[in-house]
């Protein structure tokens, strides 16, 4: 059965329909049934809303100066306050959270499929394809992925912000691909995997069609807290000015910026820093909840 097998209806003997639910709505029955799971989303809806749509109600922007007001507390003009360059740090903040949470989601999403697909292919073909997946698979773990973002963090400059998501995605991948390997190896010797084979559909088709669907759970589960390792993984690069390149800004650039004043200006530091706690918070209690809402017996 995959995830988006559709409600089944069986008549009984005398005549009664009884409705099956599919299981999205039995796994979105645990997942919304749990109170921390509730939480996480009504927390990182809230904050999508927050980045993308607060700074339509401040007059301020992220690029804006304001000479009047150089590293002043928060106040009706300025709600989150000023740095020392008089930027608002209210629109500062809400940037940065713009392209931390699109960061972290893009890069969660494209290291999940490229896990999925690697792991899928190297799990059904074996032999020969199963050997050079897994050596770039284990080339890769061994390799310091945060040296070779350092180093070419010279090519994110100029707003090539997606190369940086691509190439943080590539060190993000390699673990659940080996989990995915050998739950394939398994998946492959199912009666509807074997009839699907002998029945000439090609082997591509039966990966994408058949294996990878069968693994949705596993995906959707690394996907959502790939978000959160991604996000942290940028606010790091970017802290030591390897991530996004100014003029952009995101959680780790205006940390590094704040963390030089958070003495005596701490509404430069602990706004921007409190909302990365809370964001990462929210998405780690949503993928323990999904987990949970996919695996119930894990819980107990």
């Amino acid at each position: 059965m995959t995830l988006h097998e559709e409600e089944v209806a069986e008549e009984l003997s005398d005549g009664v329909m009884v409705t099956y639910p599919s299981r999205v709505r039995v796994v979105a029955g645990r997942f919304f049934r749990s109170r921390q799971g509730v939480a996480g989303f009504v927390v990182l809806v809230v904050m999508f809303v927050l980045a993308f749509a607060g700074p339509l109600f401040s007059r301020w922007s992220y690029t804006d100066k304001d000479f009047t007001a150089f590293l002043q507390p928060p106040s009706s003009s300025h709600w989150f306050g000023t740095l020392q360059t008089g930027a608002d740090v209210y629109a500062l903040t809400l940037r940065g959270m713009q392209k931390s949470l699109v960061v972290g989601l893009l890069a969660a999403l494209v290291s999940t499929a490229l896990a999925a697909v690697v792991g899928a292919f190297a799990g059904y073909f074996l032999g020969w394809t199963d050997r050079v997946l897994s050596w770039m698979t284990d080339l890769l773990l061994v390799l310091p992925g945060f040296l070779i973002l350092a180093i070419m963090s010279p090519l994110f400059e100029s707003g090539q912000w997606p190369l940086f998501v691509l190439m943080l995605a590539l060190f993000l991948w390699m673990v659940t691909s080996k989990i995915v390997r050998g739950m394939t190896i398994s998946l492959k010797e199912r009666e509807f995997i074997q009839a699907a084979r002998y029945m000439g559909v090609p082997p591509a088709r039966i990966v994408f069609r058949h294996v990878i669907p069968n693994l949705a759970s596993l995906l959707i589960v690394d996907a959502t807290l790939n978000v959160s390792a991604a996000i942290l993984t940028e606010t790091s690069l970017s802290y030591f000015g390897f991530g996004i390149q100014p003029p952009d800004v995101s959680f780790g650039t205006l940390i590094a910026d704040g963390s030089k004043t958070a003495t005596y200006a701490p509404w430069t530091f602990w706004f921007v820093a409190g909302l990365l706690v809370v964001t990462v918070l929210a998405v780690n209690l949503m993928g323990d909840a999904l987990r949970d809402a996919f695996d119930p017996a894990a819980k107990r």
